[in-house]
């Protein structure tokens, strides 16, 4: 499956999401019913995945956790926050350029309207 037949049913995922909760709920919420959604579609999906800096020889495990990886091709990062900062979008390019990924979404569920609250964000896609 491509990143971005992925990125559409991860948006539909979210979408059907808000659609029930609504905005508001902490963020573990937000990731525990996404990776039962995407669980449910027979989606591969992974929680929490410890992304290591790797500088020359020294590999470094210093704390950074993706979210969401799904198909082993695209990272979710989750927030429930009043506004997106220069620095979510920051850390989420960060990350995809550590793992060699192609693709992220950036996802606020603390909005009106989802389709409001979701970024994408490419490496050399």
């Amino acid at each position: 499956m491509h990143e971005n037949e992925i990125s559409k049913i991860i948006v539909e995922s979210c979408l059907k999401i808000h659609k029930k909760l609504g905005p508001g709920l902490l963020e573990s919420v937000y990731e525990e019913v996404l990776f039962y959604e995407l669980n449910m579609n027979n989606i591969k999906c992974k929680r929490q995945i410890a992304i290591p800096v790797i500088y020359e020889n020294i590999k470094m495990d210093i704390g950074f956790r993706a979210d969401l990886i799904i198909e082993d091709k695209v990272i979710v990062e989750l927030k429930s926050v009043e506004n997106i900062m220069p620095v979510h979008k920051k850390q989420l390019l960060t990350y995809l350029k550590l793992t060699g990924m192609k693709l992220g979404l950036l996802v606020n569920f603390n909005v009106e309207l989802i389709k409001d609250g979701i970024t994408r964000i490419v490496n050399n896609l």
